[in-house]
């Protein structure tokens, strides 16, 4: 861990977390014994995705930019690995705001140490769950403006949502918040693309205490539902460029859109 990042008393560190775990695929420091022996468990395949899934968010973030968005409300945010989503958006608009939400406080005591707005612009910071959307909303009206369009990033995140804890549900009441010409960028581990390799890392985070929910290609683009998915639809991390030329073809077990409030 970060040495001169405090502990917060409520935590325990026995218990495995996604955002640690993710950290770790990552190859950063900032997690526990716990989360590695998680991650040590899953298949090379797992840091691939983890590295496919950054990527994704750094390039939807940028062209989300470049198209004039300037507000982003960021769940499920994890551990801060440069560049993070503000640092992207902020280098071509300085004055945009981006709240960051997650779950975890050791999280968001990274985010509040290391995520710094520049100068121009503003972070802010919400420890909430996305299971609990009216409290996130409520807190983001005081950094955000929901009457101009905000870009709602959920990076992979609602594969640990389950159908039971009603992940459609959530993401559309969400989207129903946000105004015209606002946008959904979501990625979500697959569990058609590549069978037996989903159900290996299910089997491995469970060991864990962590559930995940894999979805197939219509059930992910449900989350979609209403929405006006942009090109090139939805595709796999690798597969999904707007400000680069695409790079060689590469296998990944991550499902990737944005789409556009009508």
């Amino acid at each position: 861990m970060t040495p001169d990042i405090p502990i917060p008393s409520r935590f325990h560190t026995a218990t495995a977390h996604p955002a640690r775990v993710y950290d770790w695929l990552l190859g950063g420091k900032d997690n526990y014994p716990v989360d590695e022996a998680v991650g040590e468990k899953l298949p090379p395949e797992a840091r691939d995705a983890a590295r496919q899934n950054r990527q994704f968010m750094h390039r939807a973030a940028a062209w989300l930019a470049a198209q004039g968005i300037d507000q982003f409300l960021d769940i499920g945010t994890g551990i801060p690995t440069r560049p993070n989503l503000h640092q992207i958006v902020q280098q071509i608009t300085p004055t945009a705001k981006v709240v960051y939400t997650d779950n975890d406080p050791i999280v968001l005591r990274h985010a509040e140490a290391l995520l710094i707005s520049h100068p121009e612009g503003v972070t802010d910071y919400i420890e909430a769950d996305v299971r609990q959307p009216d409290s996130i909303l409520e807190r983001a009206r005081a950094v955000l403006d929901f009457n101009r369009p905000i870009a709602l990033s959920l990076i992979a995140l609602m594969h640990f949502i389950t159908d039971e804890q009603d992940a459609h549900g959530i993401v559309r009441g969400l989207v129903a918040t946000l105004p015209p010409g606002s946008h959904l960028v979501l990625s979500h581990a697959a569990s058609d693309l590549y069978p037996e390799l989903a159900e290996q890392v299910t089997a491995e985070y469970a060991k864990g205490g962590i559930r995940l929910g894999f979805r197939t290609r219509p059930e992910v683009t449900r989350f979609f539902d209403g929405l006006d998915l942009l090109d090139p639809g939805l595709v796999t991390a690798p597969e999904w460029f707007k400000t680069a030329p695409a790079p060689a073809p590469e296998g990944s077990g991550i499902y990737t859109g944005v789409a556009r409030v009508p």
